[in-house]
């Protein structure tokens, strides 16, 4: 991180050497630079390279913006610092990294020393720096660079080479070996390989020889280095040996490095060194080890009399070798295995485990231990045992019947209910079998009884019937209570519960789930309080073998959960702009019904859409019907009104009878109504009041262009179609040829009007408003949608409307209720009513608004003047 500093600063400070000599402020402020100085190779850090100074400008203060310093070196190198000596005295030191090596090295560096004085003038000077060469030590290399070298040589060996000594010179100067002390049989050559002098008697020579190797260069420089030489015995006699034992006798079971004896040879070549002889074993023997120096015989590993192959095979032979080198001797001895007692009785298994029902009667035979046990010794005085003992958790209630055979009897009952007796399943016995033989080795037998528990109660439940009182708005998954049954059987048996009867409904086939571990009690299904109170259903808990069942009632708890909901939700109405302030408008109202909450708890209001409250409900609250009412009038003139289609979010919400602090706790639904209102300008013309109206039928044929026969097949439909209707075009134009001849007609003559016949096709129509007529006084009803009229009979009940647009009278100022049931007027009386209405009315003054029978008289005149001109009105027209 320090270096990545330096660099950083050092490429800044050469930045601004760039910026201060491209702006032309350089000057002279350093002095005895440019300069050339030297420095030995091999310097240690510190070393003073070159001193110089600095001078500032008059205007500059005595301290310097920016300090003498080494910006660039050629060949880059950090070998050199800056020091200040005081005051405006600076000196190039070495920094000790790298430490200079004329050998390896660049021998000359070029360093680019900056300054900056207070006033911005800074300066540039280049310091030669040239290593000289200093004469250094002669080195050392290969082994002898980093230890000391020891040789061997053996004894009798003649004089030769025995090491080649490896060494430089710094300055690849030429190099002078020599060897102290001179007095040794051993000498050196010029290019450093060593020699005997002597052929070597291990026994009459010294046994080491240090040996001073120094290499001198020219000028007196030297290194030396040590070379130890190690002359190495041969022994050409063979050893004897001295031990006279045979056979040997030990017991079996001796741990590893037992002593068994102590083999003894000598070396008639080195009487003074028995530690020159080796010892070994030669036969293929694993239980035995010599130690190879002393000749003492050990064991090696355990040796068991009493398994393979020992047990047949107790005698063992092994060959003792002795050598000192090239010479050897052998001798075999004998070691005998003894037996002893040393291994216990032993079953197999070592734990019996029995089972016995808790009414099992006295005096059942469980087991013969001695079946089961043996004692392995070799030695049949080692070999015989016995059983005693019969302790442990209920041990009073069996009984040991022979010490020789082990038969364990049960003596007494079980029963795991009993109070004196709680929790007990598994009798916990131990018989001890014992050697008859010194040291009477012994090993315990354990004996688990298990007495097995026999089913004998029932399950019974805490309670014979449980009651649970559950919220209708309880989420699914929710626990809603918990039955517990227990069982007197010991030990406790694991009861499972499950839902045997009752849990289902109509519509689920079960609503109820039961945790068959736990008895935990969860619905599956919402509750609802509105389609049924109270569910009764039954569960069973099982020990598995046995089972009992309880009851359980599930009383549901009335919630607010049920939204109101209005008829119609949904509404298109048209009033005129004039309508006058407080009308009930078209007569709409809206019935609400809610499951759950009384119709007196009801309130109104528009959410959204009432621009300028225009609207209102009345009443707003306390009621399950509620009628629109037109609370202010229209302004378009003045800019204040400018929606001429209101959307209306009418919120019902059932919280009319809670109080303020109820409503922030209780549970509140809110049902929602959509009207679409539409403000009618002032009409231009009468609104016909014939009862009729035009039904349009809208389709729409999607057509893709991947599908290439559709074209083709409608191509080849209207070939045919054009064919067919020019074959009965024929025939047409021939029958009238043949039955109607041609008719003139006189001159002058006036023609006769043609009498209308108006068919009228019964459609079922919807009259969902009604209005008064200004000339009869009567009242007739019409479709605002399609604007078919008729007369209103005294006694006949508005119709239901469901999603029908009603279409009011533009000069109406009264509201019109819902529409009626469609008309059972046949299309004869129809005409009738039409003919009767043509006789009787007058035509309507301007602005003022036709009554049925007047619309009709003018349609009828208005089909003669058409057909008098060669017209025909279009069928919509005629209906409308």
């Amino acid at each position: 991180m320090k270096d990545r500093l330096v660099k950083t600063m050092k490429s800044m400070l050469l930045f601004l050497i760039l910026l201060g000599v491209v702006s032309g402020r350089r000057t002279q402020l350093l002095k005895g630079l440019p300069a050339t100085s030297t420095v030995e190779e091999n310097s240690a850090a510190g070393v003073s390279v070159y001193s110089f100074t600095v001078t500032v400008s008059p205007l500059a203060s005595e301290s310097l913006a920016i300090l003498p310093t080494i910006v660039n070196s050629n060949p880059l190198t950090e070998a050199f610092d800056i020091e200040s000596k005081g005051g405006l005295e600076f000196g190039v030191i070495t920094t000790g990294n790298p430490v200079l090596d004329y050998e390896t090295m660049p021998k000359s560096f070029d360093l680019q020393i900056f300054v900056e004085d207070t006033t911005g003038r800074t300066d540039l000077n280049i310091l030669t720096i040239q290593v000289t060469d200093k004469n250094e030590h002669p080195v050392f290399r290969g082994n002898m660079a980093f230890q000391t070298v020891t040789i061997y040589v053996l004894e009798g060996t003649p004089p030769e080479r025995i090491y080649q000594v490896d060494a430089a010179d710094p300055e690849n100067a030429k190099l002078k070996y020599s060897l102290l002390p001179a007095t040794v049989p051993f000498s050196i050559r010029e290019s450093g390989a060593i020699f005997s002098t002597k052929t070597f008697d291990y026994e009459k020579d010294p046994h080491w020889y240090f040996l001073n190797i120094t290499v001198t260069d020219p000028n007196g420089l030297n290194s030396t280095k040590t070379v130890n030489i190690n002359i190495i015995n041969i022994d050409d006699e063979s050893p004897y040996f001295t031990t006279k034992q045979r056979i040997y006798r030990i017991p079996e079971e001796q741990s590893p490095g037992t002593i068994v004896a102590n083999i003894t040879a000598k070396d008639p070549d080195d009487e003074d060194s028995p530690s020159r002889l080796f010892y070994s074993i030669q036969s293929p023997d694993r239980y035995f080890s010599i130690n190879p120096g002393t000749g003492v015989l050990q064991v090696s590993r355990r040796m068991d009399r009493d398994a393979l192959p020992l047990r047949l095979h107790p005698n063992i032979s092994l060959t003792v070798r002795v050598e000192d080198g090239p010479s050897s001797s052998e001798m075999q001895i004998t070691v005998i295995l003894d037996d002893v007692n040393d291994n216990p009785p032993e079953c197999n298994p070592s734990a019996f485990r029995k089972e016995a029902n808790e009414n099992t009667t006295p005096g059942t035979f469980f087991i013969d231990l001695r079946n089961y046990c043996k004692d392995i010794d070799v030695d049949p005085s080692n070999n015989q045992f016995s059983f005693t003992g019969l302790s442990g958790f209920g041990s009073n209630n069996f009984v040991l019947d022979s010490t020789v055979s082990g038969r364990i009897v049960m003596t007494g009952t079980v029963d795991l209910e009993d109070p004196a007796n709680p929790g007990v399943e598994v009798y916990t016995l131990t018989v001890r079998v014992q050697d008859s033989a010194y040291p009477n080795y012994s090993n315990i037998i354990h004996i688990y009884i298990r007495i097995k528990p026999v089913n004998e109660f029932l399950p019974v439940f805490h309670n014979l019937s449980y009651v649970f009182s559950v919220s209708e708005i309880t989420k699914v998954g929710s626990s809603i209570g918990r039955v517990h049954a227990t069982d007197k059987d010991w030990p406790p048996t694991a009861i499972t519960y499950s839902i045997v009867a009752g849990s289902g409904t109509r519509d689920y086939t079960s609503i109820f789930w039961i945790s068959p571990t736990k008895g935990d009690v969860r619905i599956l299904a919402r509750l609802d309080y509105e389609t049924t109170q109270k569910h009764i259903f039954t569960v069973q808990a099982s020990d598995q073998e046995k089972s009992t069942t309880a009851s359980v009632t599930v009383n549901v708890l009335e919630v607010n959960d049920e939204e109101p909901v209005c008829s119609p939700n949904f509404f298109s109405l048209q009033i005129p702009v004039n309508l006058a302030v407080g009308t009930n408008i078209n007569g709409f109202r809206i019935e609400c019904q809610d499951r759950d909450s009384d119709p007196r708890s009801f309130r109104y209001f528009i959410k959204e859409g009432n621009e300028n409250n225009h609207f209102i409900f009345s009443p707003s609250a306390g009621s399950n019907i509620s009628r629109l009412i037109l609370a202010s009038g229209f302004d378009y003139e003045s800019g204040l009104d400018t929606n001429w289609v209101y959307s209306l979010c009418v919120h019902i919400t059932d919280d009319n009878l809670l109080s303020a602090r109820d409503k922030i706790t209780h549970l509140i639904k809110t049902g929602t109504v959509a009207l679409t209102i539409r403000v009618i300008p002032n009409p231009t013309t009468a609104t016909t009041t014939t009862p009729g109206f035009t039904v349009v039928t809208k389709e729409e044929n999607l057509y893709s262009g991947s599908a290439w026969y559709v074209p083709f097949t409608i191509t080849l439909g209207s070939l045919l179609l054009l064919g067919l209707l020019g074959y009965l075009g024929l025939l047409l134009l021939a029958w009238l040829c043949t039955h109607c001849p041609p008719r003139i007609n006189a001159p002058g003559k006036k023609k006769p009007k043609k009498e209308v016949v108006v068919t009228m096709t019964k459609l079922n129509t919807v009259f969902d408003g009604e209005a008064r007529d200004p000339v009869t006084g009567r009242i007739y009803e019409f479709n605002s949608r399609s604007g078919a009229r008729r007369w209103k009979k005294s006694n006949e009940p508005l119709q239901p409307v469901l999603g029908m647009q009603v279409m009011p009278s533009a000069n109406s100022g009264q509201g019109m209720d819902r529409a009626e049931a469609p008309s059972k007027k046949e299309p004869s009386e129809k005409r009738k009513e039409l003919t009767q209405a043509t006789k009787t009315a007058a035509k309507p003054s301007a602005g003022q608004l036709e009554t049925p029978g007047q619309a009709g008289l003018r349609l009828q005149k208005k089909k003669e003047e058409s057909e008098d001109a060669g017209l025909s009105l279009p069928a919509s027209l005629g209906r409308n």
